[in-house]
C-alpha cells in the first residue's frame, strides 16, 4: 500500500526564526528542571570491550557544492568532538548531543559549512555535524542501548553514490531541540570515542562486559513512491537481528521507518 506524504510546506523567514528560538528555550528549559540524569563525565581511557566500530568519509564530492564547505566541515566536526569524544553513559543516564556539545558559533571557531533546509541546499555556522549525528545512531542501533530521541532526514538530496548502510540510518541535528538522545538502561557503562583521521571522521562505543548478543542492521521494503502532488518519495524499515552467542537465539526489532521527501527524480531518463 502507498505511503501518503504531504506535501512541503514554504514557511516565512520569520516564522521558522522565532519558532526555532521558542523550541530551543524549551528544550533548555528540560535540561536544567527536567529530571533526566544527563552524561556528563569525560574519560579519556578506553573501556575494553569494543562493541561496534564504524567511519565515514570526510571530503566527499556533491553536486553544486563547493568543496571548502566540506573542509570546513572538518574543522567544526573536530571542534564538536573535543565536546563529547570519551562520553561515558552510565546506567540510567542519558546521552544528549546538543547538551555536550553546546550552540555552534563563531566565536567558539566554527566555520561555514553544508547545512539542508527543507531539502535545500545552503550554508551556516557549524554545518555539517550532522556527520557525526549518522555516526553515532549507526553504531548505536548495534548496541542495547536505547534511542530515546532520533530525528530522520525529512528529505533525501543527493541519488546514492558507493552508499555501504541502507538508506535512513542516521541522524539529522538541528541546535538545539533536533537532538539524538540515547539512554542506557542496562547495569554496565558504554562509552562513546569518536576521532578525525586524514580522510575519515572514524568511532567506536565500548563497554566493560561482553555482550550476549551479536548485532545485525538490514532493510526491507525499500521503495520510491510518485505521490499525488507530482513528487517522489522514499520509504523503507531499518531491522535488526539479534543472535544469542550461546543458544543461537535470533530475535528481529524493527529500529525504525523511514519517509523522505526526494530532491530528485528517481527515474533514469532515456
Amino acid at each position: 500500500m502507498q505511503k501518503t506524504v504531504e506535501k512541503p510546506k514554504n514557511r516565512s523567514s520569520l516564522r521558522k526564526t522565532l519558532g526555532k528560538e521558542y523550541f530551543c528555550l524549551k528544550r533548555k528549559y528540560n535540561w536544567f528542571f527536567g529530571k533526566e540524569n544527563w552524561a556528563k563525565n569525560l574519560n579519556t581511557q578506553q573501556l575494553d570491550e569494543v562493541l561496534i566500530e564504524h567511519q565515514s568519509l570526510l571530503l566527499r564530492p556533491l553536486k553544486d557544492v563547493d568543496m571548502y564547505l566540506q573542509r570546513n566541515k572538518t574543522t567544526n566536526l573536530g571542534i564538536a568532538i573535543k565536546k563529547f569524544n570519551g562520553i561515558v553513559i552510565e546506567p540510567g543516564e542519558i546521552f544528549s548531543f546538543w547538551k555536550l556539545v553546546g550552540r555552534p558559533n563563531r566565536r567558539k571557531g566554527y566555520l561555514d559549512g553544508l547545512v539542508l533546509s527543507n531539502g535545500q541546499i545552503g550554508k551556516g555556522v557549524g554545518g555539517g555535524l550532522c556527520q557525526l549525528g549518522n555516526l553515532i545512531y549507526w553504531m548505536t542501533i548495534h548496541t542495547p542501548l536505547t534511542i530515546k530521541q532520533r530525528w530522520r532526514h525529512s528529505y533525501d538530496v543527493f541519488p546514492d553514490v558507493n552508499r555501504k548502510i541502507p538508506f535512513g540510518s542516521g541522524a539529522t541535528l538541528s541546535y538545539n531541540y533536533i537532538d539524538l538522545q540515547i539512554k542506557n538502561e542496562t547495569n554496565s557503562p558504554f562509552q562513546i570515542n569518536v576521532w578525525l583521521e586524514k580522510k575519515y571522521v572514524r568511532g567506536n562505543i565500548c563497554t566493560t562486559e561482553v555482550l550476549k548478543h551479536d548485532y545485525q542492521i538490514y532493510e526491507s521494503n525499500h521503495k520510491f513512491e510518485q505521490q499525488w502532488w507530482g513528487g517522489y518519495t522514499r520509504h523503507n524499515q531499518i531491522w535488526r537481528s539479534l543472535t544469542n552467542k550461546v543458544s543461537g537465539e535470533v530475535k528481529q526489532e524493527l529500529v525504525t521507518e523511514n519517509h523522505a521527501v526526494m530532491m530528485y527524480n528517481p527515474l533514469i531518463e532515456s
